[in-house]
């Protein structure tokens, strides 16, 4: 009985802090808001800078800092890693701009679609099987995407490249040999040079944001690791107590909490054809879930929780 009351209170806390990381991450934009006024591209390189610094001291505290090295030292798992900087620091720059241009309506068409992606990916690249339902689904979200670029004459390519650029991050992730604080960690110690060069030749040439902008808002831009890493270490925890197969359910929160802070808070423009678009995109979320469902259930319970 008390064995069973632990099991269930574990998943009660994995749950919550699965919820709490998806919350965060989409209520990041408010974040990058009030960074508005620095540019795009030095937000991101002091977001990089202040990740490394920060997880520097969290697996400085876990002491499990010689668990980079051993990451790095097979050449093919550090060119996976390297490879997952590269598309991730794509990825954050790109969501950074959108949210402060005021794309957060087609930056979380992006993160809709991004499941869609990955398991595209993983058909092209691991060469598994789609089933017939992931197919519609995945064709569902594609006339989607064809109904915003026939009405407003441009690819939603904020969408596609945050999808895409994720979805890559994510091959990258399953490829590495490394969980995900140390894999962050040496993507962004990978990252820091080149981004610590960025922002000191923008100083040193009077065009960088230290000397000008208030000195709230630079707490604010320091403080962009831990707005980095903490969802993150609360999904990996979340990730130990409850079975991956329903960790996948709780991606569609962020772009959700994203797409209502853009129509509500921001009035970024929502018309009948994004809402034609989102539809066709959402019902192909549907059948995607369905079709996890239904393979859930053909699994037995130990292989659901591995």
């Amino acid at each position: 009985m008390e064995s069973k009351q632990i099991t269930g209170n574990t998943r009660f806390m994995g749950m919550l802090l699965a919820f709490g990381a998806v919350v965060l991450w989409g209520l990041l934009p408010l974040y990058w808001k009030l960074l508005k006024e620095i540019p795009a591209d030095e937000i991101l390189a002091h977001r990089v800078f202040w990740s490394c610094a920060f997880l520097f001291c969290i697996l400085a505290y876990q002491k499990k800092l010689s668990d980079i090295k051993k990451v790095a030292e097979n050449k093919k798992n550090l060119l996976i890693v390297a490879v997952g900087a590269v598309t991730i620091s794509i990825n954050w720059g790109l969501y950074i701009w959108s949210v402060n241009s005021d794309y957060l309506v087609e930056a979380s068409m992006g993160y809709y679609i991004n499941p869609l992606v990955v398991v595209t990916l993983a058909t092209v690249v691991l060469k598994e099987k789609l089933n017939k339902w992931q197919a519609v689904s995945i064709m569902a979200a594609a006339v989607g995407v064809v109904i915003l670029t026939i009405q407003y004459g441009q690819v939603p390519w904020v969408s596609l490249m945050l999808a895409i650029s994720f979805a890559l991050y994510g091959l990258c992730k399953k490829l590495a040999k490394a969980d995900s604080l140390t894999g962050l960690m040496l993507e962004t110690l990978l990252l820091m040079p080149i981004a610590l060069g960025y922002i000191l030749f923008k100083e040193y040439h009077g065009i960088g944001s230290l000397r000008v902008v208030p000195f709230n808002t630079l707490m604010i831009l320091f403080l962009a690791g831990v707005a980095t890493a903490t969802p993150l270490m609360m999904f990996g925890e979340a990730a130990k107590r409850i079975p991956l197969s329903v960790m996948g359910f709780f991606q569609y929160v962020t772009p959700t909490i994203s797409l209502i802070l853009g129509v509500f808070l921001y009035h970024e423009e929502f018309t009948r054809t994004h809402f034609i678009s989102f539809g066709f995109i959402w019902a192909g979320l549907l059948l995607f879930s369905l079709s996890q469902i239904a393979g859930m259930k053909k699994l037995q319970p130990e292989e659901l929780h591995s």
